[in-house]
């Protein structure tokens, strides 16, 4: 069975079990301040399967249904025997990294919380976009596509500056530095993606 399918079915359940039970979702999000002070390590882990609600949890499922397939598939090529380690170290270290920036800045306030597995699908996205640079991407809603190494450069830049300007409640930071890990993980796994990467925008036209 699939691996995508079965992260998918995994974040889903907890995170519908975690609505029903609040002290579940209170123990398992991301806090900082509990961390560092009460060695909480295991949050930089489960926060990553829940979700605030509904809309939070689709656009994360969506978005690993799709990109998260695609690399399963990728890893598996690259690596049949290892491939879907590769995978899954991906997404959950990718989680975790994405947490050490909001770890060490809010880790003396204890009113600091945050959630959801952005960072994790960042990373396969961000992988996706190494492997097929070229290839073009789709916003809900949005019948135009834009080729992957733009719209990756575009939200590096966007999530960067919304990470230093922001007050809408949204880790942007974990978006930055998932999408980062993505690309340094990849390259780790398969050097030659770089080379790949430079000959595709080699030749790649607008018309």
């Amino acid at each position: 069975m699939s691996l995508t399918f079965i992260l998918i079915a995994i974040v889903a359940v907890v995170s519908f079990y975690s609505w029903s039970n609040p002290q579940v979702q209170a123990k398992f999000m991301m806090n900082p301040y509990r961390v560092s002070q009460g060695k909480e390590y295991y949050r930089f882990i489960t926060s990553g399967f829940i979700h605030s609600g509904y809309l939070h949890l689709f656009f994360n499922l969506f978005t690993l249904y799709f990109f998260g397939s695609q690399i399963e598939i990728i890893f598996n090529m690259l690596s049949p025997e290892h491939g879907n380690i590769y995978y899954l170290l991906l997404f959950i270290i990718g989680i975790v990294v994405s947490d050490i920036p909001t770890f060490l800045k809010h880790r003396a306030n204890p009113g600091y919380n945050s959630l959801g597995a952005s960072g994790g699908v960042a990373a396969l996205v961000f992988s996706f976009i190494l492997f097929n640079p070229t290839d073009k991407l789709y916003i809900l809603f949005i019948p135009i596509g834009i080729p992957g190494f733009i719209m990756g450069t575009l939200f590096l830049v966007y999530s960067y500056y919304q990470s230093k300007n922001s007050g809408d409640n949204i880790n942007h930071s974990a978006h930055l530095y998932g999408a980062l890990f993505g690309l340094l993980f990849s390259i780790m796994v398969e050097p030659n993606v770089i080379f790949n990467f430079i000959n595709a925008l080699g030749n790649w036209r607008l018309f």
